[in-house]
């Protein structure tokens, strides 16, 4: 076994060992908190054992190794993992009927010190790394091929990443195949990464010809930077690995959680908002003539169309064909109680029946009438890529500002970037994130009219 794979196995195993221990001690913490002493009963220590057993299936399936993880990514799997145990564990309390047997705040406390003591020690073992590093132990010597776009951006990364043991220590023009094969026998290398421009690719089975002596470990780095790619990864497909240039991030896992996450917080809110819901549906029939939604045609996940519901905020008047004009401010259109539906976004509530519909999610693009998607995706690149995930009631570009009317191509490319970042940079946290910064100021915008 190479000391690379060996060293990765012995890291894995010890973040293995150290969660089932965080999740002892963390219900230990409960225990002292909720009861004054730190011995559990046999109840608590069979379900504490329970959940020990399935934290380790969840990190062995989840982290993989932290080695060239960015500290984010590390903290992200933590979360993922800690959810899935928590939502497990609590589905298993109520359906099996045995919550009654264990303290609600033992449980509370018990599943928050896990998180904490989770994060601790992902932090320590990276403080860990990163001091063996400094000292040459559990380093990696990387041979970086070509001085492609990704060469400075993967020097900086490495530098920045210290704790992930990588060390570019040689960088060599791709096209010295001499001096690449004369490296290749002396060896000396763990890695060796082909970093080349989409137009040298052709020139990569000289580079492998020129390596062939070597035993490191050969890798090719996209040129991401100029296929721009969105959630970029490998996919393979009838057994071939295909880049991913396009591609949406909720398969597998990520889908059903999401999944979960709409249904879940779709129905609460419905249950909670309900006498708003007809209060506004009664004031909005008592105003103005006309019915009380208004339904209009959008784009939905992989462009289909969809029909959105929204509070009718605008008298019944009719449009030329193809034609969905922006509400602007002091709209003569709107309805004695319209402004402020628009303005504090209580317009949009209907659109949580859509989520349960399967139509939209509660955070994602936020989706635009057809007409603006045939005006803009031919002025903006990569504009009808907002759509590889469902429309959402809020969204990242929201609650940073850009909502409202979008006159200009300037203004609607700045809300695409923003969609966009989501879609690439997804997680439970980044949705949970994004619906509490809309309670306090996605509501309510200057920009909203």
């Amino acid at each position: 076994m190479s000391k690379t794979r060996s060293s990765t196995l012995f890291i894995s195993k010890t973040i293995l060992i150290l969660d089932v221990i965080v999740v002892w001690i963390s219900a230990a913490i409960a225990n002292l908190v909720r009861f004054g002493e730190v011995r559990m009963t046999a109840p608590q220590d069979t379900l504490v054992l329970a959940t020990s057993l399935f934290m380790a299936i969840t990190s062995y399936s989840v982290y993989q190794s932290m080695r060239g993880s960015s500290w984010l990514a590390v903290l992200a799997r933590v979360k993922v993992s800690w959810l899935i145990t928590c939502f497990a564990l609590l589905a298993w309390l109520f359906f099996s009927q045995h919550a009654q047997h264990y303290s609600r705040a033992f449980v509370g406390v018990w599943l928050f010190a896990m998180l904490i003591g989770l994060i601790i020690e992902r932090f320590a073992m990276s403080a860990a790394l990163r001091w063996l590093s400094r000292r040459g132990f559990n380093t990696r010597d990387v041979l970086v091929v070509g001085r492609g776009p990704m060469t400075n951006d993967l020097t900086k990364r490495a530098r920045g990443s210290s704790w992930t043991g990588y060390q570019i220590t040689r960088t060599v023009d791709a096209h010295d195949l001499d001096a690449i094969d004369e490296l290749s026998a002396n060896g000396g290398f763990d890695e060796v990464w082909i970093n080349l421009s989409v137009h040298d690719g052709a020139h990569v089975p000289k580079i492998l010809h020129a390596l062939r002596h070597s035993t490191a470990n050969i890798r090719v780095v996209p040129d991401m930077l100029t296929y721009k790619l969105l959630n970029h990864g490998v996919t393979f497909i009838l057994g071939v690995p295909m880049m991913d240039i396009s591609s949406s991030s909720l398969i597998g896992t990520n889908r059903l959680v999401k999944v979960l996450e709409d249904y879940v917080l779709a129905t609460l809110i419905l249950i909670l908002i309900s006498p708003v819901l007809l209060g506004i549906a009664l004031a909005v029939k008592l105003t103005s003539p006309g019915p009380v939604l208004f339904k209009q045609k959008r784009h939905g996940w992989n462009g289909e169309e969809i029909v959105v519901y929204k509070f009718r905020s605008m008298k019944v008047h009719a449009e030329a064909d193809n034609t969905v004009t922006q509400a602007t401010k002091n709209d003569t259109r709107l309805t004695p109680i319209g402004s402020f539906l628009r303005r504090s976004s209580l317009d949009e509530l209907p659109q949580f029946i859509n989520v349960l519909q399967g139509r939209m999610s509660i955070v994602g693009p936020r989706p635009h009438a057809i007409q603006h998607n045939d005006h803009y995706k031919e002025l903006i690149p990569r504009y009808m890529l907002r759509h590889k995930m469902k429309p959402g009631i809020t969204g990242w570009a929201q609650i940073n500002g850009l909502r409202g009317e979008t006159e200009t191509v300037v203004k609607m490319k700045a809300r695409v970037d923003y969609d966009l970042y989501y879609l690439e940079n997804w997680s439970l946290w980044l949705d949970l994130s994004i619906v509490f910064k809309t309670i306090f100021k996605g509501f309510v915008h200057k920009n909203a009219y």
